[in-house]
């Protein structure tokens, strides 16, 4: 399974028993939904190796409390420590309306109801307190704060993504 073809989901943040479970950190706003999985991918050496699961369950809600099959020990898990856990993009749960993963607008036209198409969407920065479009038009990169206030709409079918930006915000890049 290629990185790309999946999504982060957390990482494993510690070890719990000295028999080899290890506590994943989910990265998800419904941990739950994550409680009853068979394997995941656990990133080793830059490459996503498959790990499958014995036992599972809820830990102080974002941590998943898991014993692997073949991590017995405490040096098992202590190999695995601090990798990220990853699971195919398959296994997301289809969004619709204005919600949307980050991964899914990627390649998307950007449109203000006001100066129409302006850019398209490269990535988006999550690294700051407000997560932000990454937007190219020509050679000039747009920040675009991704603020639901003034997010019109997703339109998946026509690959945009349609926004009301105060005036002035497009302007300033260009």
């Amino acid at each position: 399974m290629r990185k790309e073809e999946c999504f982060y989901l957390g990482k494993i943040a510690k070890k719990f028993s000295f028999k080899g479970e290890v506590l994943i950190y989910l990265d998800t706003d419904e941990p739950e939904l994550y409680e009853n999985l068979e394997s995941v991918f656990v990133e080793h050496n830059k490459h996503l190796v498959p790990f499958f699961i014995e036992t599972s369950s809820l830990h102080k809600n974002d941590f998943l409390r898991v014993r692997f099959e073949d991590v017995n020990t405490e040096e098992e898990a202590d190999a695995i420590v601090g990798n990220g856990i990853y699971l195919p993009l398959t296994m997301l749960p289809k969004l619709s309306g204005n919600k949307f993963y980050f991964h899914e607008v990627i390649g998307f036209e950007i449109e203000d109801k006001r100066l129409g198409v302006f850019g398209k969407i490269t990535s988006i920065n999550d690294s700051s307190a407000q997560p932000l479009f990454e937007v190219l038009n020509g050679e000039v990169e747009i920040l675009v704060p991704m603020i639901d206030h003034f997010l019109v709409k997703i339109d998946r079918e026509n690959k945009k993504v349609i926004m009301d930006l105060p005036e002035g915000l497009v302007e300033m890049y260009l």
